[in-house]
């Protein structure tokens, strides 16, 4: 307790408390800006905390980190387009409830998601780090080959009535995640001599691609429709109340609560990244929601603006926030890509993530750890005034004019990752692709998913097999590898019980 205190009395210093606060401003409007992802967003304001006293250099970095995934939101919700890779599923959902008429409850969702995931990320940072981190350590390349394929697995939850296609996305999406040099051989695959494609298909370019850029597409769309059925061109939603029901706010309580959970557990383990987290916890909202709430009237269709599918995602991406910070002070692990910046931002101060930190530095080890709890409190009356200012300032003018703002914002955002050509010409295929997709009723989600576990999936695959001599059983082990063999059980289960319970079905029906 003496050491929590020390935190606080650290954090309550007049400077580090604003520059935290600045931090979590800049955090939103930077994370707002489609096609800056997280790393992006962590990575421009570096550069800004060399001349700074440690304290404030890295509450100024904890207050951008926990800010940038709740202000993709915003866009994402707006108009169809992400801000950063965390909330692309918050599009789905987010902007077909915007499409409605209910923006303001959209973000206020997407925007109280992810301050009750980050507090609650924050109080198990704050009570359990030493303790988490050895369950980190418990993960090899054996455990993070079971963890792909079971995030693969809760693809069955985004697949009801479209197996088939939905299966055809993720093969393309794991066969995306191919081009590049193999992690195995080392020998470039699919590149057709490109030097641009050698590291493989650029991440952010190609998620501008797929949403912003159909989007604009689908907006384009709707302005011809218009102009043919001689209906004036409506404008983007208008925010509208933004006041949660408590009846709503009960309703999501488990939501939150599991999703704060999964990002908690995917947060701590090396290399699983934000998006598995969401995935996973958008996949069992998706569950609870077709068990409990589908056909019952007034409730829309699962990814046609349901509740579930905001705060699932956000509340999930959140938690990874914090929970990534787990083996990185404790251990000196990064969780993530972001997570890992925290180790060249500590490293500008003197200071090296693990066991000594605690011992040399204790005061900024334990400042860190409350400024999460610190930050995601501020970032929730913040957050009202920024989702005002630039939903009015950015997204309140005509259709015709936000085709080319997102164009704009698209293609800005492709080059930025590498400022390369190349990349624009990555978003506006993709883009295409993803369009033609939806015309064909192909869903999204299964391809992103493949592309985003398709690295991690083939490594950890050759890793293993190497170790265990070509023995496919490891995955199985329950003596020397327990965590896998739980998670292929859990994933044989999400495939086989919905079969079960479908032939279940059509046999009590006939």
């Amino acid at each position: 307790m003496d050491l929590i205190l020390l935190g606080f009395s650290t954090l309550t210093d007049p400077l580090v408390l604003l520059t935290l606060v600045i931090g979590v401003v800049a955090g939103m409007i930077v994370g707002s800006i489609p096609g800056i992802n997280d790393n992006i967003a962590f990575a421009v304001f570096i550069p800004f905390s060399f001349s700074m006293p440690p304290e404030q250099a890295l509450a100024l970095m904890v207050g951008v980190y926990c800010a940038a995934a709740t202000g993709g939101a915003i866009p994402a919700i707006m108009i169809k387009v992400p801000g950063t890779a965390s909330s692309l599923l918050t599009a789905l959902d987010g902007n077909a409830m915007a499409r409605k008429g209910a923006a303001g409850k959209a973000l206020s969702i997407a925007l109280t998601s992810s301050v009750v995931g980050g507090i609650l990320s924050s109080i198990v940072l704050l009570l359990f780090a030493p303790s988490l981190a050895q369950v980190a350590l418990q993960f090899g390349y054996v455990e993070n080959f079971a963890l792909a394929i079971l995030g693969l697995s809760s693809v069955v939850g985004l697949l009801r009535g479209a197996v088939i296609k939905g299966a055809i996305a993720a093969v393309i999406g794991l066969l995306v995640a191919n081009v590049g040099f193999s992690p195995v051989t080392g020998f470039p695959r699919y590149t057709f001599d490109s030097v641009n494609l050698i590291e493989g298909i650029p991440f952010v370019p190609l998620l501008v691609g797929l949403f912003g850029i159909a989007a604009m597409l689908e907006l384009m769309v709707d302005i011809v429709k218009e102009r043919h059925a001689g209906t004036k061109a409506s404008g983007l939603p208008e925010i509208g109340s933004m006041r949660l029901p408590g009846k709503l706010m009960r309703r999501l309580l488990p939501i939150w609560g599991g999703s704060a959970a999964i990002g908690n557990l995917i947060g701590m383990l090396p290399g699983a990244g934000m998006l598995m987290a969401i995935f996973l916890a958008y996949d069992q909202a998706a569950r609870r929601f077709r068990r409990r709430f589908e056909g019952k009237p007034g409730e829309a269709e699962w990814g046609e603006g349901v509740p579930e599918g905001i705060a699932a995602p956000e509340a999930a991406n959140n938690a990874v926030t914090a929970s990534s910070m787990v083996p990185l002070l404790s251990l000196g692990i990064p969780g993530n890509s972001t997570s890992a910046l925290f180790i060249g931002a500590l490293a500008i101060h003197g200071m090296v993530p693990g066991p000594l930190l605690f011992t040399q530095h204790g005061h900024i080890a334990w400042m860190i750890i409350v400024a999460f709890l610190a930050a995601n409190l501020i970032m929730w009356p913040i957050a009202y005034g920024v989702i005002k200012t630039v939903s009015q300032t950015i997204f309140a003018i005509p259709k015709q004019a936000m085709v080319g703002v997102i164009a704009l914002l698209c293609l800005m955002g492709a080059y930025s990752d590498g400022a390369n050509v190349f990349n624009m010409w990555v978003a506006v295929v993709a883009g295409i692709v993803a369009y033609s997709m939806r015309l064909a009723g192909i869903p999204l989600g299964p391809a992103i998913l493949g592309l985003v576990l398709g690295p991690q999936l083939e490594a950890s695959l050759a890793n293993s097999l190497s170790i265990s001599q070509g023995n496919w059983l490891v995955f199985f082990d329950p003596v020397s590898h327990p965590i896998s063999a739980g998670m292929m059980s859990v994933s044989l289960a999400l495939w086989i019980v919905p079969m079960l319970m479908s032939r279940f079905q059509r046999a009590s029906d006939k």
